[in-house]
């Protein structure tokens, strides 16, 4: 049996890292997209922060005006965040529990398939941003660079 143990401890470091750089840069895309409009034909209701601040008021989470721009913050300015490694453990608890409203949102919309708007990969979303709350940044991150392990 060939012993792969060595390259796996290897490899481990990489493929961190490129766990919690496809987490952040995943929430970049709908952030342009909520906040400015961007990708308009992508099938969402709202494609600016008053829009979506009214879908939020309309689906119960009120003030959707201050949900809206939590959602924008964290999509825009937490992912690249995560992406590049800095506040790691902050910015992963916040997109984990944007993502766990999300996934009760998207149970109660379309149950557990994704192409029918259910959970399925909110879900998976989730767990990698758990994965990323409890490894923190990880040897390339820029919290590793500075020192920061919180």
């Amino acid at each position: 049996m060939i012993q792969l143990s060595g390259l796996y401890q290897t490899l481990s470091p990489f493929a961190y890292a490129l766990l919690r750089i496809a987490v952040g840069l995943a929430l970049v895309p709908h952030g342009l997209r909520n906040t400015f409009g961007f990708f308009p034909n992508t099938g969402v209701r709202a494609l600016n922060l008053k829009d979506l601040a009214a879908q939020l008021d309309r689906d119960g989470y009120r003030p959707g005006r201050f949900w809206a721009s939590a959602i924008s913050v964290t999509q825009l300015v937490g992912g690249p965040l995560l992406a590049l490694g800095l506040f790691t453990r902050p910015v992963a608890l916040v997109v984990l529990l944007f993502l766990l409203v999300a996934n009760v949102e998207r149970w109660r919309v379309g149950g557990y398939f994704w192409n029918k708007l259910g959970l399925e990969y909110t879900l998976m979303w989730t767990i990698a941003a758990f994965y990323v709350l409890v490894h923190g940044g990880g040897f390339f991150s820029l919290d590793h660079l500075i020192g920061w392990n919180f």
